[in-house]
């Protein structure tokens, strides 16, 4: 997958979890302050993903860790909102696979000189 590709997917990634939670605390009396902690920073991941900034897919990595122990956490205490929970712990999965996929491939793709023959 190119760089293009992954940063396309990681906003959409980012994007879709930003909407999960609003849709989440939809009927929460204190909407707009869930919508500030929760949708907010995804949300301004994702500009600065597609605004292409250096460091907006390291932080959506180091946030998708908390977003991945918050889901699961709550998909184990919480009945209610498990379906929700188990949203937030496959997006943050899929951030972390979107943030990390040009590294990996980079240190395990192979790279090939002009004959196309294997270099290592």
């Amino acid at each position: 997958m190119p760089l293009a590709t992954s940063r396309r997917l990681l906003a959409v990634l980012l994007l879709a979890l930003a909407a999960l939670f609003a849709a989440w605390f939809a009927g929460d009396a204190r909407y707009l302050q869930a919508l500030a902690v929760f949708s907010l920073p995804p949300l301004l991941l994702a500009i600065g993903v597609l605004a292409r900034r250096r460091t907006a897919p390291f932080w959506s990595s180091v946030l998708a860790l908390g977003w991945f122990c918050h889901g699961v956490m709550l998909a184990w205490s919480r009945a209610d909102g498990r379906a929700y929970a188990l949203g937030e712990v496959l997006l943050a999965l899929g951030i972390v696979a979107a943030t990390s996929w040009p590294a990996l491939q980079a240190r395990f793709g192979g790279r090939r000189d002009r004959r196309g023959t294997a270099k290592d």
